[in-house]
């Protein structure tokens, strides 16, 4: 299968649904993450440009753990916006990745850049597969099938389904560790005690209790017409 993730910043996919694509990733899928911000908002001391050349590279490192194709969509850090020239560009990255499941921001995430790049990508999902339609790209064959990411810290997001992340946590936190900027970031702007990794095992601690297991990821259907998949598409639940 192709498996196509959306982040709205460098990290998202890491501290959301990182785990699950390492799972498919080693039973030989297709993974790819798409980045639609390049963080040049991200640092309390470098420039723009240069921090949105850090987190590039940061993300490309986090990719290659797993051998996951990176898309990197360069839309400034803020400013996401549910645009023409937004949707066509989103339209595009499935069209390239061309995936069975996708994986996406809910809509009431805390951020919105976070919240706009879920939208976008639930209303390009029809789109991409229509002919007329016209992008860069050629319509693909077929409708993938969509899950929400967990919310950032878990707020006001009651998961349908959770995958077990515990054979890959250790995986999933290097891909984390990567983004080895963002810790100066969170503190600076958020005054977190805690660093961005300590967050993320925090959530995947708590989900794992939920689920029985120790560490684990949680996620929810889109339930939009036409429905084209299930709860089998998630690592561990087509057995």
């Amino acid at each position: 299968m192709n498996i196509l993730a959306i982040g709205a910043h460098p990290d998202d996919i890491e501290c959301l649904c990182a785990g699950t694509l390492a799972l498919y990733a080693q039973a030989g899928h297709r993974v790819v993450m798409a980045v639609a911000t390049n963080g040049n908002v991200g640092s309390p001391t470098l420039p723009s440009e240069e921090i949105a050349a850090v987190r590039r590279k940061e993300q490309q490192a986090s990719c290659d753990l797993i051998g996951a194709e990176l898309i990197w969509m360069n839309f400034d850090d803020e400013w996401l916006m549910n645009e023409r020239p937004t949707r066509e560009r989103f339209i595009d990255v499935i069209r390239q990745a061309d995936p069975d499941v996708m994986f996406i921001h809910s809509l009431n995430d805390y951020h919105p850049d976070h919240r706009i790049a879920g939208q976008v990508a639930e209303d390009a999902r029809i789109p991409a597969s229509v002919r007329l339609v016209e992008t860069s790209l050629p319509a693909i064959g077929k409708i993938p099938h969509m899950f929400y990411m967990d919310t950032v810290g878990s707020v006001d997001f009651q998961p349908e389904a959770y995958v077990d992340i515990s054979p890959v946590f250790e995986l999933k936190k290097r891909m984390l560790l990567c983004h080895e900027s963002q810790d100066s970031w969170m503190r600076a702007v958020y005054g977190e005690d805690t660093s961005i990794t300590d967050m993320m095992i925090d959530q995947a601690r708590s989900r794992g209790h939920a689920a029985g297991v120790r560490y684990a990821e949680g996620f929810r259907e889109v339930r939009t017409y036409p429905r084209t998949g299930s709860w089998a598409l998630l690592p561990g639940f087509g057995k």
